[in-house]
């Protein structure tokens, strides 16, 4: 059972820093499109775009802070052979079940190794 909780901590790890690098990739993009969009709109409206621009890198940047980092701490914690570490990844892995179809599979695998530990650790008992 500890290979497969390693095989998940490395899942979640790359998983974190996989949506870090996408939301940096994104958060980049706007940054490029916005200064375009600004030369198109008129002076009155001018307002909403530099107001969007900065509530759009918060946005990101929450995202990263509540999706992405967890999820590599939880790997961290796997790997490490943490006692809260499968059910901060349970809780995560679950989250991720609508993204389709990669996080729908490390739910998958996330809730198996789950019920098959807590089969273990009963039987040890």
């Amino acid at each position: 059972m500890d290979s497969h909780k390693r095989i998940l901590g490395i899942l979640f790890i790359v998983s974190g820093v996989l949506r870090v690098f996408a939301m940096i990739i994104l958060m980049a993009f706007f940054s490029l499109i916005f200064p375009m969009i600004m030369h198109e709109v008129p002076a009155d409206d001018m307002w909403a775009i530099e107001w969007l621009e900065p509530f759009i890198q918060i946005i990101g940047w929450s995202i990263i802070f509540v999706f992405a980092i967890p999820r590599i701490i939880a790997g961290i914690g796997l790997l490490n052979k943490a006692p809260w570490a499968m059910m901060m990844a349970l809780i995560f892995g679950c989250l991720g079940v609508f993204s389709f179809p990669l996080g729908t599979a490390l739910c998958g695998y996330t809730i198996w190794v789950y019920i098959e530990d807590n089969k273990a650790k009963r039987a040890a008992a």
